[in-house]
């Protein structure tokens, strides 16, 4: 971003704090500043890679059941949305003896899952606030338990998947919680909490802010040569008077500081090795490549990022849309999965998905699908015990012991508190932090996936 001369502070502060909220919440540091660098053993490194597909991947045709009756089953229902069998790229379920098959253009991710086993399928999970009980006739008792707020709401299930509280009203992040425990003392020079993708809410902790950084630079710092850069650095030392002021040049200080830190760490840094593809969601993995390259020059052990990838409302026109958006989002971690190998730290990095929700087994009348509810989850990285399904798998029956209306919109198995407590357990989330952090998952006896 280039910072052009201000005529006063009045523009200075209206164009700082549209910076900081946009690029630049490149920075609001935990509370007071910068946190003192740590000397870190990189053994002890660990990261999180948060990857959200807005809008609502219909799962449906992520995981498909490649026997015959079931295919059949499938088949019929999903009509013109049906993927061909012959397409289908088939893995096996070992604990449970059964073949299914990824979506054609999911392919370059097969050896991951089949050979490598560093690629894990967490099945039907969404957000819940109890489990549902099925009653006499094997039909969800609904009626029977809480709901989250505002269920096939974007927004709401956007929000609830960040802030882990489906009953609304969190001003929290999950991610940002598991900060303020556990990242935040692991010292840095940066934020532990690292946003690819905009202001987000899910890195939001009490005590502990994010960063956000483009795609294409990594800060607010002006060249040398540039006017407006003396400009700011006057700006910077002028003593205000006024609370609010000395807030923003405080905010825009540190932006400053992390941005030039960053850039430090990666002028003295070689190439990663590895050539992502030209997409968004190939540079958001690019950079946070980059940024794990150089951890140890940036004093950090535990850091947590989110990118995203868009499009998923597929309302019309599914099976074009989901070649395209598959084969982008398979192409950017088969690259940052070779990244992480290259950088040595492929057991230290794990990388999942999240989506606002599935979207329902039946088609609509436009060759698309309408908002659902439990989805499939991809979970990436050397620590995970791939090769295997986990969770339970949807009975494919409109109105069946799995559907919560007559379209097939899956009332998850497993809740979003069990399987985000399986990956902030792996960060190093202690029990004694556990309701802190996810303050419904004591709901469900503190039970999570083992798939970490």
């Amino acid at each position: 971003m280039k910072l052009e001369s201000f005529k006063s502070r009045r523009e200075f502060l209206r164009v700082g704090c549209r910076a900081l909220s946009t690029a630049g919440a490149a920075a609001a540091l935990h509370r007071a500043g910068l946190m003192t660098a740590r000397a870190q053993s990189s053994s002890d490194y660990k990261a999180l890679v948060c990857i959200f597909l807005f809008g609502g991947n219909d799962a449906n045709n992520l995981l498909i059941p490649n026997q015959t009756a079931s295919y059949a089953t499938y088949s019929q229902i999903r009509q013109n949305l049906a993927i061909p069998q012959a397409s289908l790229v088939s893995i096996y379920d070992a604990a449970s003896g059964t073949t299914y098959g990824l979506h054609p253009s999911l392919a370059p991710l097969a050896p991951l899952y089949t050979t490598n086993r560093r690629l894990a399928i967490m099945m039907n999970v969404g957000t819940l606030l109890q489990p549902v009980p099925r009653g006499s006739n094997g039909l969800p008792q609904l009626n029977s338990v809480l709901l989250p707020r505002n269920l096939y709401s974007h927004s709401d299930q956007q929000i609830q998947w960040q802030d882990a509280t489906p009953q609304g009203g969190g001003t929290t992040g999950w991610a940002g919680r598991l900060s303020d425990r556990v990242a935040a003392a692991s010292g840095g020079v940066v934020p532990p909490a690292i946003t690819l993708a905009g202001n987000i809410l899910l890195l939001v902790g009490q005590n502990t802010q994010p960063s956000a950084v483009t795609t294409t630079n990594f800060g607010l710092i002006a060249p040398a040569s540039d006017p407006g850069s003396t400009a700011l650095q006057s700006l910077l030392g002028l003593d205000s008077g006024a609370t609010l002021v000395q807030a923003a040049q405080s905010s825009l200080r540190n932006s400053v500081s992390v941005a030039a830190a960053i850039n430090a760490a990666l002028s003295s840094s070689g190439s990663v090795g590895v050539t992502f593809p030209n997409t968004s969601i190939g540079s958001q993995l690019s950079q946070v490549a980059k940024l794990i390259q150089v951890r140890a020059s940036l004093g950090a052990s535990r850091q947590i990022f989110f990118c995203s990838q868009g499009g998923y409302d597929t309302h019309s026109n599914q099976l074009a849309q989901h070649v395209t958006l598959y084969s982008q989002l398979v192409a950017a971690l088969v690259a940052f999965d070779q990244a992480m190998s290259a950088l040595n730290v492929q057991n230290s990095v794990t990388t999942f998905t999240e989506s606002d929700f599935s979207r329902t087994f039946q088609p609509n009348g436009n060759a698309g699908t309408d908002h659902g509810w439990g989805s499939h989850a991809l979970v990436m990285g050397g620590a995970v015990k791939g090769g295997a399904l986990y969770g339970t798998y949807p009975t494919l029956a409109l109105g069946g012991p799995d559907d919560s209306g007559n379209r097939g919109t899956w009332v998850p198995s497993t809740s979003e508190d069990q399987y985000m407590g399986a990956l902030a357990k792996w960060f190093g989330l202690q029990p004694a932090d556990t309701d802190y952090v996810f303050p419904n998952l004591k709901t469900f006896n503190y039970q999570s996936p083992a798939f970490i």
